[in-house]
């Protein structure tokens, strides 16, 4: 019985791993010549007439038998997240209006950038639904949008935490999203438009009335400042019902309101830069768990709490804050294909165009990876209900 050694089996072995480094290529024409797959019988021939040998599987038999195996072992090509993708639109819905700041910013320069990275390259828009501080989007996300990941969701972090509390129409489940990624992490600014009010301090505020405008009660822009009214003792007056952010800008401007709460990143990127260094805007506080690194002069708003009890209440309240700006699509998403963007996402906060665009609008870049987000999220889920009930207590109803 023939051995593995001599001149046939050297050329059967040599055959073996052409195939086997073959395999990881797209499969070509059948051709016997070319490139691909197709070997022509004469390539992989023995120089010595085979000897007889008990196996019914004899010279190029062994070989026909090697090629079988290799076809029937190799993993197949087909991604079926490409094959899903291509061709394929994914919208970003983004829980405000149309405006600047970096709500709007990081999703834009994230469309450009990020279809190179996702598997079958699909096109990437952007889509704005304002309504309710972020519920509207949030709801739709979870409801009615498709559950196939062509749906991507950006709104304002304050909505993760508006059903814990109860919030009214918060009629969703953040649990249950499938978070996707933050580009950035970075505390929250309570302001003041200088020129409607002599405030200038935090201290000033629990003084004299602020007129604050907010989208509505159960996010930042409303919440915010009526835990501070209710804990530190200012006197901030709330307005809900803007369509978003940018509106509340504009009420400042026409002097209907007084102040708001704003993202660090939003000040101070594109006009209300310049604001903020025209003196137009005064920053009171920053709110969050930690200090940004750029403003180490601004007091944080735990600093003023009066006792350990009411830090804790807000330390629970503030917590949404270190998610940034978190984004995710709906429930039942297929995991390979929400795997896929979540690569794409960290590749893409890494790309150098991103990191271009990103630096000239002022935007900060201390992302958070999906696994991240949904660990901070259901860490906020799994409060003590003792401080849940007094965090519900101190929330606005609406």
């Amino acid at each position: 019985m023939p051995g593995l050694g001599g001149a046939g089996a050297h050329q059967r072995r040599a055959a073996v791993r052409l195939f086997a480094r073959r395999a990881a290529s797209p499969l070509p024409a059948p051709a016997g010549r070319g490139r691909g797959w197709g070997l022509s019988t004469t390539s992989i021939s023995t120089s010595k007439e085979p000897r007889p040998c008990p196996s019914p599987f004899r010279g190029e038999g062994r070989l026909a038998l090697a090629f079988g195996l290799l076809c029937c072992l190799s993993p197949a090509r087909a991604d079926p997240v490409e094959d899903f993708y291509r061709g394929k639109t994914i919208s970003i819905y983004i829980g405000s209006g149309e405006g600047a700041g970096a709500l709007t910013a990081y999703p834009q320069a994230i469309a450009e950038v990020i279809p190179k990275y996702i598997p079958g390259h699909p096109m990437v828009i952007l889509r704005n639904m304002p309504g309710a501080g972020g519920f509207k989007a949030a709801m739709f996300l979870q409801s009615v949008a498709p559950r196939d990941g062509t749906a991507w969701g950006f709104i304002t972090r304050g909505f993760v935490r508006a059903p814990l509390l109860k919030a009214q129409g918060a009629d969703f489940d953040p649990v249950k999203f499938q978070w996707i990624g933050s580009p950035s992490r970075e505390p929250t600014v309570a302001t003041v438009w200088t020129g409607a009010t002599n405030v200038r301090t935090l201290e000033d505020a629990t003084r004299e009335e602020v007129v604050y405008g907010a989208t509505s009660l159960g996010t930042d822009t409303g919440l915010f400042p009526v835990v501070m009214n209710k804990l530190l003792g200012t006197k901030f007056k709330v307005v809900p019902g803007y369509k978003s952010s940018t509106e509340v800008d504009l009420a400042m401007q026409r002097g209907e309101a007084q102040g708001k709460i704003w993202t660090w990143g939003s000040l101070k990127s594109e006009r209300s830069l310049e604001w903020l260094k025209q003196g137009k805007v005064k920053i009171l506080t920053q709110i969050g768990l930690d200090k940004a690194a750029d403003l180490p002069d601004v007091p944080l708003v735990l600093d003023y709490a009066r006792n350990a009890a009411d830090r804790q209440l807000m330390e629970l309240i503030f917590s949404p804050v270190a998610l940034g700006y978190p984004s995710f699509m709906g429930p039942d998403v297929p995991r390979e294909r929400v795997q896929a963007i979540r690569e794409a996402f960290r590749k893409t906060i890494a790309d150098p165009r991103f990191v271009e665009i990103s630096r000239k609008q002022n935007l900060a870049l201390d992302p958070l990876t999906g696994e991240e987000v949904e660990a901070l999220v259901r860490r906020l889920y799994a409060m003590p209900s003792a401080t849940v009930e007094r965090a519900r207590d101190i929330v606005p109803p609406s």
